[in-house]
């Protein structure tokens, strides 16, 4: 059975939206994208390369795997990104693709979300890691279905903006600390486990 690893990039006040470029996802007239690229540097970039070193897949909902597939699949300047992206499955949860999906390794997952992720869940070893997808997480988390998070808490506040936990995104949850790093920009890449009770 696999797990699912949830990475993120958030703003003190939890915002996930556009991390990476003013035009990644301007939902809401959202104004601030690209907030997190000021704050790159060579220990967030060693600590999240480790995690994409390892074996597994990656799992994205519709709109992230069309961003990340409309900028990684063309790079060629050797980013060791690019080949890792390349060579990974991608299982992509959607309504509205259709098969054949464009970029190299992707497979199209239908249906209910959460119950086409936990078929899936049960039947993968290794680590299924989610970047993004914002709605995808919040359903994986309603279902209980989230193993691990992983997230990048970038020291600013932006005060608008789609958070990754919003408004009944998913039930009261207590998490377990397993790990922090500390990047020279300030940011704190923390990695947390769902608690376990009873």
């Amino acid at each position: 059975m696999g797990e699912i690893v949830v990475v993120e990039q958030l703003s003190l006040d939890g915002v996930m939206q556009a991390p990476g470029s003013p035009d990644e996802d301007t939902r809401g007239d959202f104004r601030y994208g690209g907030w997190a690229r000021p704050y790159a540097d060579h220990v967030a970039a060693a600590t999240m390369g480790k995690g994409m070193g390892e074996d597994g897949a990656m799992l994205f909902g519709r709109r992230t795997y069309v961003n990340f597939h409309g900028f990684w699949a063309r790079q060629t300047d050797g980013n060791p990104y690019t080949e890792v992206l390349n060579r990974k499955t991608k299982y992509v949860v959607s309504r509205t693709l259709t098969e054949p999906l464009p970029w190299q390794n992707s497979v199209l997952v239908t249906g209910d979300a959460a119950d086409a992720v936990a078929k899936l869940k049960a039947e993968v070893d290794g680590a299924l890691v989610v970047l993004g997808s914002g709605m995808l997480v919040r359903a994986l988390a309603a279902a209980g279905l989230v193993d691990e998070y992983v997230l990048s808490i970038h020291p600013l506040a932006l005060g608008a903006g789609t958070k990754l936990f919003g408004e009944g995104a998913a039930a009261h949850r207590a998490m377990t600390l397993a790990d922090t790093v500390t990047t020279t920009t300030g940011v704190i890449i923390a990695r947390y486990r769902p608690a376990v009770t009873g």
